[in-house]
């Protein structure tokens, strides 16, 4: 029996299950962040800074008084660590072991990013060993003699090979550059590190995956996991026959969901609010997603050739109650604690009330980058 669903309830789901426009759901403060985290499974942390960061971004649109220093403290009390979800991400530290089947691939011979240089993998690792966390930077020099291939560009290779394989942990970060460090000295005695089954492994990613965003395709679930789909088809099926999920149709598309979307549908959520969001923010990562659910068409052009781009560099989506309204390119000049718009690229038809709601969350949205105007460029 499939259950049908209006797409405005799909996309409350969606809304609900992101942690978006309920005012202190999470509660307040660190504890909060870590909840965010929790709730939607990862944050991708990403280097752009023309705003501020991604995974900052993120989680601000989620914790009311959220602050850039709950991440590095989390980090630090081990409740959140560094990983790969489709993406560099940080994960709530209760999820480790569901880490370690991609860990297992890559010890075995599958390939990440780099060809793997054994030799100079060992000697990271006997140099952390003795000297303790260090960064690539501490590699940046050529050793004399026989070592002579030593240099940074290396070894920062083998050093991400060896954290996507498991042996190397993000202990922290100084400023924003990892810190390497042996995992048996990061990682918590307290922590489940066994290695999940299949079965396991499947329900991890297909709860999670409802948990955070409502509804569900097992093409969505394995969102760039290789191979991973027909096995998650399967287990969803299998859940499905168990009563532990449910079949949704919304416009012919056939969805998974939790049991509990009765209750969720009955809960409040703003129709006025503007969301300033990241071009990274979980709701949106996936675009074939976003169309089919929101209606918009969103990527994210920094990556695309200046001559090509339509809308700006890091244009950020403006969600408007329940449904998307455009988007805004900017930049905090940081010199100056100047927030520049340099364009508003609208798609609603009430524009005049949409920037009346939009001027508030400009104002926050001015506070978190440290800003002190506003310019329209």
């Amino acid at each position: 029996m499939q259950i049908d669903l209006s797409p405005d309830q799909a996309r409350k789901l969606a809304l609900l299950s992101q942690g978006i426009h309920r005012h202190n759901d999470l509660g307040l403060g660190k504890p909060a962040t870590l909840r965010a985290v929790e709730k939607i499974g990862y944050v991708q942390i990403d280097t752009i800074s023309v705003v501020e960061r991604a995974h900052h971004h993120t989680l601000w649109n989620r914790v009311k008084n959220y602050q850039p220093s709950h991440l590095d403290q989390l980090q630090k009390q081990n409740k959140v660590f560094e990983y790969w979800s489709h993406a560099a991400a940080y994960l709530p530290m209760r999820d480790y072991r569901f880490t370690l089947p991609r860990k297992q691939a890559l010890c075995s011979g599958e390939k990440h990013w780099y060809d793997k240089d054994a030799a100079l993998c060992k000697l990271i690792l006997d140099r952390i060993r003795l000297e303790g966390p260090l960064q690539s930077r501490d590699f940046e020099h050529k050793r004399k003699g026989k070592s002579e291939w030593w240099d940074w560009k290396p070894a920062k290779q083998m050093l991400e090979q060896l954290f996507m394989e498991g042996k190397l942990m993000i202990a922290r970060r100084d400023g924003f550059q990892k810190v390497y460090d042996l995992t048996e000295r990061v990682l918590p005695d307290t922590v489940d590190a066994s290695m999940p089954s299949d079965e396991e492994y499947y329900d991890h990613i297909i709860f999670c995956f409802l948990r955070a965003n409502g509804i569900g395709t097992p093409g969505e679930m394995a969102y760039l996991r290789k191979g991973i789909k027909p096995s998650l088809q399967r287990r969803c099926e299998q859940l499905l026959e168990d009563k532990k999920l449910l079949c949704i149709n919304v416009k012919q598309q056939t969805y998974y969901a939790h049991t509990d979307i009765e209750a969720m549908l009955k809960t409040p959520l703003s129709r006025s609010e503007v969301k300033i969001l990241s071009p990274f923010d979980n709701l949106l990562i996936q675009r074939n997603r976003t169309s089919t659910l929101f209606d918009f068409d969103y990527q994210i052009e920094c990556y695309v050739p200046a001559a090509k781009r339509q809308y700006g560099y890091f244009c950020l989506p403006l969600l408007w109650g329940q449904k998307f309204a455009g988007r805004m390119d900017a930049k905090i000049d940081r010199a100056t604690g100047t927030l520049k718009i340099f364009s508003l690229h609208l798609q609603t038809a009430n524009e005049e009330d949409f920037l009346q709601a939009l001027q508030p969350s400009l104002e926050d949205y001015l506070q978190f980058n440290q800003g002190q105007k506003i310019e329209f460029v």
